[in-house]
Formats: structure tokens, sequence, C-alpha cells
């Protein structure tokens, strides 16, 4: 008697073999009661051998489907993830949502994740481009309407760029106490200061009218906040010199301490060349990390000329306020040179060559007229710089002029008002 025998490729086994090889075939062959299923013949057409292959065959195409499924899922959930991220960042928040995120998760040590700065500063970058846009929306309508109603938008944009300020300051502090540095991160962080230091001098021209035929010096430079960011740059460095003097207007009430209104360093040495005023230290220049106290009182918020004058034979220096001498002293860096090569910023002090600002040492206030000698200046020549005489001179090695300085971060360039109201 003979018993048809069925072959089935298990249900489990079915879906995928369909997927790789169309509609699922059965394979049946008639076998004696007492005979062998594996000498039985394909179809009649093959051995028990070629069907062994086909079905180890079929096993394999299965088994090869199930990895590529495996494979495809696991890139569908890492895409998702992506996706996720992106969609995430496209959403701007207000500054005091961001701590309930899922985005901000906590790592072990406390500090933000790198995927939350990095988010952190995305946000931020597309608030700074609607700033952007509202502002060239704002010069647009400023050349076809009336002064009055450009002002009170001008004062709604202003107002909104001094928040964003505040929210730049807090959010990259907070990057910084975290101790995030990658690449990405400060690229973005590049970008949003430079857009901010373009919105603040193109909301300053609109304002003060900046596109006059002024004199190349009368201008000021205002920092208005105390952050590690906004600075300016004197684009050439200092030479050798065996003296100097230097002269600048100043105005500020900032407490406690003004800041750092300049500092110059060099290789090897960040404190080649400060003037600091510092939580409630009296203000102090240092040469070579020596220092003397300067008897200046000038925090009340009004304009003041200083000047102070060095000799490197015995160390002598000289302080001289709104033109009359307050102070001098001997033994400041005697027989040391201020060394050449060095970088000249204004506003911020320098740990490091060019960098490492600190914001509770940085400068807050105005200032102008920023002048360097490679001499002693005499009493009757600071005289007429602070008295706005027409004769004064200017710095022989750095002379102020807005060709001579690059701006960053925000600070902003106003017409100088001192000199004008004196005269």
């Amino acid at each position: 008697r003979l018993l048809p025998l069925l072959l089935l490729l298990g249900p489990a086994m079915g879906p995928a073999v369909g997927q790789g090889l169309g509609q699922t075939r059965f394979i049946c062959t008639s076998v004696p009661l007492d005979g062998d299923v594996c000498a039985a013949s394909a179809l009649g057409t093959g051995s028990a051998e070629e069907l062994k292959g086909t079905v180890l065959q079929l096993r394999e195409t299965v088994l090869q489907q199930k990895e590529t499924i495996m494979n495809q899922k696991e890139t569908i959930r890492e895409l998702t993830a992506k996706l996720g991220r992106c969609e995430s960042q496209s959403v701007l928040e207000l500054p005091g949502e961001a701590k309930g995120r899922k985005g901000f998760s906590k790592n072990t040590m406390g500090d933000l994740s790198r995927p939350a700065a990095a988010e952190t500063l995305s946000q931020l970058g597309q608030t700074l481009q609607s700033l952007k846009t509202r502002l060239e929306n704002l010069e647009q309508f400023s050349r076809m309407n009336s002064s009055s109603q450009t002002n009170n938008l001008k004062d709604i944009l202003q107002n909104k760029i001094d928040d964003l300020e505040k929210q730049v300051l807090s959010r990259v502090n907070s990057l910084e106490e975290g101790k995030l540095s990658p690449r990405n991160e400060s690229e973005e962080r590049g970008k949003i200061e430079s857009t901010l230091t373009s919105l603040h001098q193109r909301i300053s021209d609109l304002e003060k009218g900046q596109k006059d035929n002024r004199p190349p010096d009368r201008f000021q430079l205002t920092f208005p906040l105390r952050t590690n960011y906004m600075y300016a740059k004197v684009k050439k460095s200092l030479p050798e010199m065996y003296a100097f003097s230097i002269c600048m207007w100043i105005k500020s009430s900032a407490s406690p301490g003004m800041g750092t209104p300049f500092s110059y360093a060099v290789p090897g040495q960040a404190n080649e060349l400060v003037l600091i005023e510092w939580g409630n230290n009296p203000m102090e220049i240092l040469i070579n990390d020596k220092v003397a106290k300067l008897p200046f009182v000038i925090n009340d918020g009004k304009w003041h000329h200083i000047c102070v004058t060095w000799t490197t034979r015995d160390g002598v220096w000289e302080a001289y306020q709104d033109g009359t001498q307050t102070g001098n002293g001997e033994n400041l860096a005697p027989y040391h040179p201020i060394k050449p090569q060095g970088v000249l910023v204004l506003g911020q002090e320098q740990d490091t060559l060019g960098g490492g600002f600190d914001a509770t040492q940085a400068f807050v206030g105005e200032l102008a007229h920023f002048n360097v000698w490679d001499r002693k200046l005499s009493p009757g020549e600071v005289y007429g710089l602070a008295t706005c005489s027409s004769k004064a001179l200017a710095g022989n090695v750095i002379a102020w002029a807005e060709a001579n300085i690059d701006i960053y971060g925000g600070a902003t360039k106003w017409t100088f008002e001192a000199c004008r109201q004196l005269n």
C-alpha cells in the first residue's frame, strides 16, 4: 500500500520563503510503507540528494532574510531617534521651560549632556535669525514711515535684543560650567556671537544716525553687560617699549568694580600690561604681574579722562585723572621692557593669549579715545587731552580710529559725546 507524504515548510517559515521565492510550493511524493523517505525522488525529477539540497537552500534563504529584517529594524529605530531629536530642536521655547524638557537630562556629574548643549545653541541660533529678519523689516519700514513709528519699533526690538543677551550669557555660562567644548558647539557659539555683533551694530546705526561723515576718532565703545564674550581687539600689537603713556576716556557705574578696560598679553605672560578694577579693590595697573594701585575715583557714571605713564628706569609711574596728576610711584617692574608680539584687548582680562575671559573681570561701561605712546607725556599734553584741545596728540603707537579696532560679541559703537559737551 502507498502512503502519500506531504512535506511542508512550517507556517513560521512560510511567509519568509514567500517573500524570497514568490508563491509557496508544496513538495509531495509516494513512498512504500516500509520504504525510505530519503530515497524517494522529488516530483519524479530529482534524487533525494537534490531534494535535501533544496531544503537546505530554502532554510539558508530564510535565515538571511531574518537577518536582513533585524538590520532594517535597527536602522529604522536609529532614524526614528534622529528624527525625534531634529523635531525637538525645531521647537522654540521660553527660557523657563527648558528645565522641564527631556532633552535637558542630567548625567551623573550633574552637568548638561552634550545633546542638550547642542539643542540650546540651536535654539539660540534660531532666535537670533528671527530677530535678524525682524530687524531687516524694521530697516525697510524706517525708509517708508514716520520717525515716531519707527522709533517705537526700534525700542521694542532693542528690548528683545537685550533680553536675548541675557539668555546667551546664562546659557553659554551653563555650557562652560559643564565643561562642554566639542568643536561643533564652539562653531555654533561663534556663529551666535557674530550674529549678535551684527544685530547690535545695525540697531546702533539706526538709533544714532551713524551714517554721516564723522571723523574716524569720534566714536565710543559700549559694553552694556558683564559677559565673557563682549570685547574689542586692537588690530596691531605693541612694539617693545621702555616707556609708555596710555590715556582714554571712560564712563562706568558698575559695582563692585568696573572690570578691565584693557589687557595686553604676550606669549608666556598673560598679564604683561593690564588695567583692572576687580571686586572692591581699587583700580590697578599690572606690568609683568607687578602691581601698582591707582588713586582713581571714576565709578560714578560720568565721563572721566585718565592717563597712566611709566618708564622702565626705576619703574616710575604717574596717574592722571581729568587732566590733573593724582598719584605717582616707583619700583613698578623696573628695567622690564614691555614685550612685543602680543594681543591687545579692550573690555576683557586675558588668562591666555587672546582669550580665557572671565565674566567677573569684564568691563561694563563706555570707553573712547584709547591712545598709546612709547614715551612719557608731559602734564601739559595730558591736560590738552583731558580738555579736548584741538592740538591734542594721537597715540604714536596706537591711535584711536575705527579702522584699528575689531568688535566682537555685541559691544556697540556710538558717536563719542564727552568732547562735544566740553567744546
